[in-house]
Parts: structure tokens; sequence; C-alpha cells
């Protein structure tokens, strides 16, 4: 019934979800009828087992809820939602509490109905499903932030929604009074609490998630075991908000899965909770809906009346946040002003569903509480369901039209005429390519494409982009269109398996940065954001200040590793978006804006072979590996698809081609091992480099290591600044560092050495020193300096010659 409901939903241009509903509720009626008719009991035996369906709202809960949560989390923009996080924590946690105690009251103070019960019923109802109206979005063609409000509103509001529905189910079990203090803190606790436990849970999924060697069908049962864990830990171990871990877990694993999962195991992932989460959903709609006649078995007119009341408090309820409150996040700056259209359709389309049904169902089901209670509780929520579903539901494509939000803006309509008269006249010279090819008929070739030329006139006819929009706006289109651009050429690395995965989650971040820098600032945001993932990072800055402080050189290791192998993709990819930006945005946006848009890619490209070349000099087998490294993985994936050509050719069998395929998969695994990265600070190696410890024997030498200490200065480290106190000597092993004087600036590289002049002359330091390169030094404490002079005539008389020359340059150049 389901399947055959999706295309009749379609035909009528219809919602499913609301046409499964009214299908669920002529089961339930027709069933009832059936059962407790007095003409035949014919039908009893079919009947009664619909009527008394044997689900509880555990049945809901426990086996539905979570995976229509998690499914929604997983599948979202997490970075498009926290550009809006905002309105929808207004729209989502605010604004619950609010239709909560605006609609409690509301029914309390003019319908006479108990207060505690009006405000379990009101947060019953205000949980919203966004399945209905997601539907005629997409079938309308609504802006996209729009979409994104409702979805994003819809998640966080289930979960808000549901928490508070079990503190003020428990106050009404036990019998308490409403106490807004103990309520609130209880929310707070169990909502946190929630967040931890899903944050901690999706943290052990994508920890594993590599371990499972891309095995898609361990990869997505991993995925489907986390909600149900989430739910049962949070709610019956922990006593935190199942609900919230199981959004929270979602939303986390969102943001990483695309670094631990190839993409064609994620496409896998997505479609395989997109059919589950269709299942559940729709099971959900139409087995709740069968209860329907059960709950509202004995409506009156007084219900009537008090669902009237819920509806116009609810409407109300809606209108003071997105009418009152709302503008106020925008006048103090936290989210972009909302428009008033967009406000009156989100007011309309709060609609109801499946879950306010369930746990209207659960209410019904307590043995404690009283049966009038359960029957108001029952009637009302159902009630309010059927109203918004049959009554907003059924007119929300209306009063999108009327509002005009089902058309292209301005700037969409110029970009559709230009990428529309683009791309047929690919079309029209494919056409007339396979015509020529094939021996066609030019006027069968002609009368093919007249259709194509046609509307290429009528595309070109209009405003072109340049005259339709303004040259900062198409330059704002060009970067947002590069920078998404860059994140599915490292999503192509990532297929292609010459990244690691931990390099693909970091080009990812840094990539999304520059995107979001490009949507809320344009030129200046999208060039301080690429900026930003040149420079060293937190992590790396706070490895260099444990290896120069602390002698702790692991943490650093690593982090060169990861910027080496980050610069290397980091500079093919935008070799490759130099090439996108000629053949795929010069067309669309202008000889002008793909000028400067290639100036501003020239520019990251130099700052990163820049860097890139610093530390190729500083450690050039180490980039050689790397290099390697990613060529054989090129070539790996070129020998499986040669393999697989051959094999959807016929030309080998299933298994020749199984023994072939294998045999490439161990070598895979054998290159995704990233060669190790030597710094190149052994003590003892570094002071061999040095002319004037060549004299040394192996006892002074070793004796010599015990005084120096090995660091690494960083290109743009400051080593020594002017004014400090004079307490070391630095030697140059390997890099180059400047020396900036008041008038001039000097050199030294290799086998030089700077510091000495305070040592020697007792004050303190007249000159900044700057590391150019990555450097290799040896770091001599001032006491073991004297020391090392008194037992080095040699040494001592090399320093003394050097500091006499410098002391004399200064003094000429005073």
């Amino acid at each position: 019934m389901i399947s055959l409901i999706q295309p009749l939903a379609v035909q009528l241009r219809l919602p499913p979800t609301v046409l499964l509903a009214l299908v669920g509720v002529a089961i339930g009626a027709g069933a009832s009828f059936l059962l407790y008719t007095t003409m035949t009991d014919a039908f009893n035996e079919v009947a009664e087992p619909i009527v008394k369906l044997p689900f509880t709202s555990s049945t809901f809960l426990v086996i539905f809820l979570p995976l229509l949560l998690f499914q929604a989390a997983l599948t979202i923009d997490v970075r498009e939602m926290v550009r809006d996080a905002a309105p929808l924590l207004l729209l989502a946690v605010v604004a619950v509490f609010v239709a909560t105690i605006v609609i409690g009251y509301s029914l309390s103070m003019i319908g006479g109905v108990p207060l505690l019960v009006a405000l379990l019923v009101s947060s019953i109802v205000a949980t919203t499903d966004p399945s209905a109206v997601i539907a005629i979005f997409r079938d309308l063609g609504a802006p996209g932030r729009l979409t994104r409000l409702i979805e994003g509103e819809s998640l966080l509001n289930d979960a808000a929604a549901i928490v508070l529905f079990t503190i003020l189910l428990g106050m009404l079990l036990s019998g308490q009074e409403p106490d807004l203090v103990d309520g609130a803190w209880r929310f707070v606790a169990a909502f946190g609490g929630g967040i931890v436990l899903g944050l901690a849970g999706a943290r052990l999924i994508a920890m594993l998630l590599p371990w499972l060697r891309g095995l898609r069908s361990a990869e997505v049962t991993l995925t489907l075991a986390l909600p149900y864990l989430m739910y049962i830990l949070g709610e019956h171990l922990l006593n935190v908000s199942g609900v919230i871990a199981v959004v929270t877990s979602g939303l986390a694993l969102s943001a990483t899965v695309r670094a631990r999962l190839s993409p064609e195991n994620r496409t896998y992932l997505e479609a395989f909770w997109e059919q589950l989460a269709f299942w559940a959903g729709s099971l959900v709609f139409i087995l709740a809906s069968i209860l329907v006649p059960r709950l509202l078995w004995n409506v009156s007119l007084y219900d009537l009346g008090l669902i009237l009341i819920m509806v116009l408090a609810a409407l109300a309820a809606r209108v003071l946040v997105l009418f009152v409150l709302l503008p106020m996040l925008s006048a103090v700056k936290l989210t972009q002003k909302v428009s008033h259209a967009y406000k009156l359709v989100i007011t309309w389309g709060g609609l109801r569903g499946a879950v306010t049904l369930a746990l209207a169902l659960a209410v019904t089901e307590s043995r404690v509480l009283d049966p009038e209670v359960k029957q108001v509780v029952a009637v009302l929520a159902t009630g309010f369901v059927l109203f918004t579903l049959f009554v907003n539901g059924l007119t929300l494509r209306p009063v999108i039209r009327l509002l005009k939000l089902d058309g292209l803006s301005p700037v969409n309509q110029a970009l559709h005429r230009q990428v529309l008269a683009l791309s047929l006249a690919d079309v029209r010279d494919a056409v007339q390519d396979t015509a020529r090819a094939y021996e066609i008929a030019p006027t069968v070739a002609r009368s093919v494409t007249r259709p194509y030329e046609e509307r290429i006139e009528k595309a070109t006819a209009g405003q072109s982009l340049e005259e339709a929009i303004s040259d900062r706006d198409r330059l704002t289109i060009g970067l947002i269109a590069l920078a998404n651009r860059e994140l599915e050429l490292v999503l192509d690395h990532h297929g292609q398996r010459t990244v690691s995965p931990r390099i693909v989650e970091r080009l990812l971040e840094e990539t999304s940065r520059i995107l979001d820098g490009a949507r809320s600032a344009g030129r200046i945001g999208y060039n301080r954001a690429a900026r930003s993932v040149v420079a060293y990072s937190r992590a790396f800055r706070f490895a260099h200040f444990l290896h120069r402080n602390l002698g702790i050189d692991g943490l650093l290791v690593r982090e060169l590793a990861d910027r080496f192998e980050v610069l290397l993709v980091r500079r093919l990819v935008l070799e490759a978006l130099k090439q996108f930006n000629e053949h795929r945005l010069r067309p669309m946006l202008g000889r002008r804006m793909a000028e400067i848009l290639g100036e501003m890619l020239s520019n990251r490209l130099d700052a990163t072979s820049r860097a890139l070349d610093a530390l190729r000099l500083q450690y050039p087998a180490h980039a050689e590996a790397l290099e390697g490294r990613f060529l054989k993985q090129s070539a790996l994936r070129q020998e499986l698809e040669a393999y697989q050509d051959l094999h959807e050719e016929g030309l080998v069998g299933r298994e020749l081609f199984d023994h072939l395929r294998r045999s490439v998969e161990a070598e895979r695994r054998q290159a995704e091992q990233r060669p190790p990265l030597d710094l190149g600070l052994k003590t003892e190696d570094l002071i061999r480099q040095f002319d004037f410890f060549r004299g040394l024997d192996e006892r002074q030498l070793r004796t010599l290591c015990r005084l120096f200490r090995p660091r690494l200065a960083v290109p743009g480290e400051m080593i020594i600044r002017t004014g400090e106190r004079g307490d070391r000597v630095f030697f140059v092993s390997s890099g180059a560092v400047e020396v900036i004087l008041p008038t001039n600036r000097i050199r030294l590289g290799r086998g030089d050495f700077f510091g000495e002049m305070a040592l020697l002359s007792r004050r303190r330091r007249q000159a900044d020193v700057v590391a150019l390169t990555y450097c290799h030094l040896l770091v001599l404490d001032e006491g073991d300096f004297r020391r090392f002079l008194d037992t080095n005539p040699t040494a001592k008389k090399e320093i003394d010659r050097v500091a006499e020359a410098r002391a004399k340059m200064n003094q000429d150049l005073r």
C-alpha cells in the first residue's frame, strides 16, 4: 500500500504523508465499522487485529523514532545548519517553550483544562513534522534556506519537545505541581547530558570506521547500531535524553563521515538510510493514522472547541516567535534577516504528524492516569494533528505560490539563462558531431538541433549576466563555485585513496572555512580564509611549543608530516581549479571576472608552493617519498580500473578479476602507509656539520652533545628579539635566518652562528633574528658556552674572529 500511494500522491499533487494519513484513517475507520457493526460478523477476524493494533507507543518511540531522527541528522548539511544556528535554536528550543506555555495557558484559562494536563498536551503538539512541507517545497522549487530552516527546526524541535514531554508526564504521574525552576533544571540536565552522550558515541563510531577496511556492509551496520545504542543508553541507563543523544550523534557523524568513508561507500550509506527512513516514516504515518478513530472515539463539541483554541494559540505562539523574537536576533547581528514571506510560510507550515500521535498514545497507555485525562490528551492531540495535516498541509502549496516563493530570485534567473544557453549550445554541438560521425543526413540533424537553437536564442534574448548582476555579486558567485569545486576535488582524491582520511578531514574543514568566508564576506572573506589554511595551525604551534620548550618532538613530527601532505594535495587541487576557472567559469561569468578569479588562485598557488618548497628543501627525502606514494596510489587506481574494464567487456572472468582485485587491494593497503619523517635533530649529526667542531675527538664530541640542545625553527619564527637578555648562542646546522639591524639585514646560513655578541659583551640583544626557512639549530646556554670556549681554544679563536668582524661592521654602519 505504501508503494502504491507514492505514484498516486504524485498524480494527485498531494504530499505523500497527507495521503498516507488519509488512507490510514480510512482503514482504521472502516475496520472499526466492520468490527462493531451489527449488520454482519463476517469480517471480524480481519477487522479486529486492525482496530486492536498490536503496537504500543514504545513501538513508535523505540523502534521508529531513533531511525527517523538519526537519518535526518545524518543527511543534513551541518555547515549550513551552523550558519543559521541562532534562528534554528530559536525556532526549535525557544519556540517549544513558547508554544507549550501559550497553548497550555490558553487551554487552562479559556477551556478549563487543568494546567499540568494542558501543558502536557501543548508539549505533545509542539513537535513538528517537516516531511509533507519539504515535499511541497522541493516540488515547487522553494528557496534552499527556507527548506533548511524547516528541516533544522523540526530535527531539534522534536528532541526538545520530547524532553519537555517526559518531564511534564513525570510530574503528572507523581502528582507534583508545576515547578518552573525544577522543570528548567531537569530540562537542561537531560538536554546537556544527551549532547555529551551523542558526541561521545559519534566519536567512538568515527574511530571504528577506518578499522572496517572499507567494507560497506560493515560500515552501514555500525551506523545502524549507533542510534539505538544512544537511545537506550540515554533513556534507560544514564537518565539523560536519548532523543538528544541520537540527534547529536547523527549531526556529529555527519560532519566527519565524508572523510571517514570513501565517496562510493558514503553514497551507499546515504541511500540505505534514505530508504530505511522512508519505510520507517511511512509505516509510522499509516500505523499511527489507523489508531486515529480509536483515539477520537468519544469526541464532543466541547472537544472541538478546545481544538480550535489550540489551533489559534499555536498560530499566536508561532507569530510571537517569528515576528517578535526572531527580528531581535537580526537586530543584534546574530543571524541574517528572515523575510516576512519566509516567516508566513514557516508559521503556516508547522504540521504535526506521527511523533505527536505516538506521544499521545503513550499517555493513553498509562495505568496510573485518570481515564478522563487520557481521553482529553488523546482527543486534543489527534484532532490538532488532523487539522494541521488536512487544512495546513493541503493549503500550503497555494500559500507558497501566493507569496511568490516558488520562483527564482533575479540573480538565479540571470544565472539560469546563462547556464541554459551554455548547456544547450554544448548539446547542439554534440548532436552535430554525432550526426557527422554516423553520416546522418544534415536535414535530419537540423530538425533535431533547430529547437535547441531556438531555446538558445530565447535564453540569450534577456539581460546578460553582466547586465543583470553587479560585479561584486558575480565575483561572489565565482568564489562560491570555486570553493564548492575545491570540496569536490578533495573528495575525488579521497575516492582515489591518494590521501589519508585524517588529511582529507583537515582539507575538508579548511575548504569549508573558505566557502563560508566567500559566502559571508565575498572576496575579503575568501582571501582571509585562504591565507589561514596556509598559515600554521594551532595544533602545529602547540607542537612547536612543546618541542622548543620541553624537547618533546613526537607531535611536531606528526604535524610537519601532515603539513607536507596537506600542502601537496592543496597545490594539486589549485592547479585543477585554474583549469576549472578557464573552462567553466569564464564562459559563464565573463572574461574580467575569470581574470580576477585566476589572479586570486595564482596568489593562493604561489603561497602554497612557497610553503611546500620550504619544507621540500629541508626534507627532500620525505618529499620524494610522499610524491612517490601519491603516484603509486594513482597507478594502482588506474590498474584496478583497467581490470574492471576488462571484466565488464567479458575479456576477464569473475574468478580472475577477483584475484587481480585482491592483489591490487593488498598493494593499496601497503601504499597507504605514510613514509616516516625524520626531523634530523640528532645532536651528534648536527655538530659534525660545523667546521670548527671537526677537530674534536669522540670523547670531546660526546661531551659537547650533552651541552647543545637541537631546535627546529619554522619560517617566520622570531628566534631573537631586540632587547632580550642574551643568555644563549645559536648555531645554524641547516636552513637560513635573517638578522634585522636598524639599518640593514644580514642573512646567515649553514655553518653560521648568531647571538654570541650579547653573551660576549654582556649587553641585551641589539637585533631581531627571524627564520627564513625551516632551520635546524643548535642552542648553547650562556654558562655552557663560556665553559665550551675555555676548553676549546680553536673554536674560541674562530668565534672571536667572527664576533670582531661583526662588531667592526656594526661600527661602520653607525
